[in-house]
């Protein structure tokens, strides 16, 4: 496999969600990409990083939106504005993929994306970057669309999953053809799928070329693919900032799952990920990534005391949180506003925030 790719593979970073499931620490001002919940990185800091082992800065696409850029910005000093596509508006996955696709389509007519969230955790660098060449590889020699499927190790209900044709002839080359996708499971359901043994979790992470997904766009999206080809008429205008007020805010939110992946008849190829992965997609998340440093399965981070108490995950930075008698909760305190609930019921952080939101407590957010 060449490890220098070619000049037509460019890097889609998608960055615009606002992270509700990691409140009070995430917030419209600082989302959770930007957070360094790990080390003395960000998320989106880690993620550029790890693009640019291969790619030069110009082939760094970051979609997000004004607020947020301002956000992210600063931590990337070496990305200029023009690596920056912006979104008037949030409007889930699929217009955020089809705004990359005609800019790329724009400067190259066969250029390939490589699509990824800005908020994954991915170990280690290298084994990740051979599947990104592979999977590039893949998409000249097939000219399918491709995803990145990580081998599940639990019964998970906050990740989508793939199935996966188990009489591939391509499986010895951990190439596999997607039969469907399934959308976050139940818990009964989740264990099924892994007792059968033909699903993958879904990475959200996406390859194809700009052309491809376009084309995707026109026959299962059309209304959608309307305004994004009124949009690319108009790059490199002096009015193209207006034609994207008007014509993006008309497209309706749809992820790319709902809108392509689960309808197109194009051959989808899905390649198993031989590097650790997770989407740190909530608190209890967190805590299984986190050294659980202390002897009673309990992560700190900050100033805690316990007793009697185990399997919890405390983050108090600035200042003492003590806890009694608890087991398998979170307590996150910050400055402003203090979230406890158990850690499996992190998901539901996200209903919290709508419900804040419905009750006009913007301060908090």
């Amino acid at each position: 496999m060449n490890s220098n790719p070619s000049n037509d593979i460019y890097a889609v970073i998608m960055a615009g969600g606002a992270g509700t499931r990691f409140w009070p620490l995430s917030r419209r001002r600082k989302p959770k990409q930007v957070l360094k919940l790990f080390d003395k990185k960000s998320l989106i800091q880690d993620t550029v990083e790890r693009l640019g082992t291969i790619l030069p800065d110009d082939r760094l696409i970051i979609v997000t939106n004004k607020q947020q850029q301002r956000h992210i910005s600063p931590q990337l000093p070496n990305l200029s504005d023009d690596s920056y596509l912006l979104e008037p508006i949030p409007l889930n996955t699929a217009p955020c993929i089809g705004l990359a696709a005609i800019h790329i389509r724009h400067r190259n007519p066969d250029g390939i994306m490589v699509i990824l969230p800005s908020d994954h955790l991915i170990r280690p660098v290298d084994k990740f970057i051979g599947k990104m060449l592979q999977a590039t590889d893949v998409v000249r020699e097939t000219g399918s669309l491709v995803t990145i499927g990580i081998p599940p190790s639990r019964p998970e209900t906050g990740y989508g999953y793939i199935q996966f044709e188990a009489d591939d002839p391509d499986i010895n080359q951990e190439v596999f053809t997607v039969k469907a996708f399934a959308e976050k499971p139940n818990r009964s359901t989740a264990e099924r799928f892994l007792e059968t043994g033909d699903f993958f979790w879904n990475s959200g992470i996406f390859i194809w070329r700009a052309s491809s997904i376009l084309a995707e766009m026109e026959e299962h999206l059309p209304e959608t693919y309307e305004e994004l080809k009124i949009i690319s008429d108009a790059i490199g205008t002096p009015g193209y900032a207006q034609v994207l007020e008007d014509h993006y805010s008309r497209i309706r939110p749809k992820s790319i799952d709902y809108g392509i992946m689960e309808v197109t008849r194009s051959p989808i190829k899905m390649i198993k990920a031989d590097f650790s992965w997770s989407d740190v997609g909530s608190w209890d998340e967190i805590y299984r990534i986190a050294d659980h440093n202390t002897g009673d399965r309990t992560v700190v981070v900050g100033d805690a005391i316990s007793l009697d108490a185990t399997g919890n995950y405390i983050y108090s930075p600035d200042r003492l949180t003590a806890v009694i008698g608890m087991k398998d909760i979170l307590v996150i305190n910050t400055a402003t506003a203090t979230l406890i609930c158990p850690r499996d019921r992190a998901q539901e952080v996200k209903d919290l925030v709508e419900k804040m939101s419905k009750e006009g407590r913007t301060r908090q957010l």
